[in-house]
């Protein structure tokens, strides 16, 4: 996946760095070994298909180790149109979406210096059980 520069637009859109105290998403612990595409890190489930909310609930509930992530691309056309960027928790993050219809939904979050997670998404709309599969089947669990 390449990534564009974004657009010239306008100035970040602020978002509080609030996120409440369950954030679903489940990582996994090892990743597997050998050659194969590439890899999903773990699964989250938003609340519900809009970036402006649900990213900084997500990036403020990632492992620490991740570093400051700054971009996100997610793949999928039922989200709401990206802002280009956004200010979550006092950092600009760049929000891009794309929509390829072969490829499962996901969020690649990538952080400089540190690296790229892949993270399939589980639709906000999903019951608790098929939910939790989805999760499970995703990290490894």
């Amino acid at each position: 996946m390449t990534l564009a520069p974004p657009s010239p637009g306008p100035s970040p859109t602020a978002v509080p760095g609030t996120c409440p105290t369950a954030v679903r998403v489940r990582l996994a612990v090892q990743p597997p070994h050998g050659r194969q595409a590439r890899r999903i890190d773990g699964a989250w489930w938003p609340r519900s298909y809009d970036l402006m909310s649900e990213l900084p609930v997500l990036l403020g509930g990632l492992p620490q180790v991740w570093g400051q992530i700054s971009s996100v691309v997610v793949n999928g056309g039922e989200w709401s149109a990206p802002p280009g960027r956004m200010l979550v928790a006092d950092h600009v993050v760049r929000v891009r979406r794309t929509d390829l219809p072969q490829a499962p939904p996901t969020a690649c979050l990538l952080a400089p210096g540190r690296g790229r997670w892949d993270l399939l998404v589980v639709p906000p709309g999903a019951s608790e059980a098929q939910a939790r599969q989805l999760m499970a089947d995703a990290s490894g669990f």
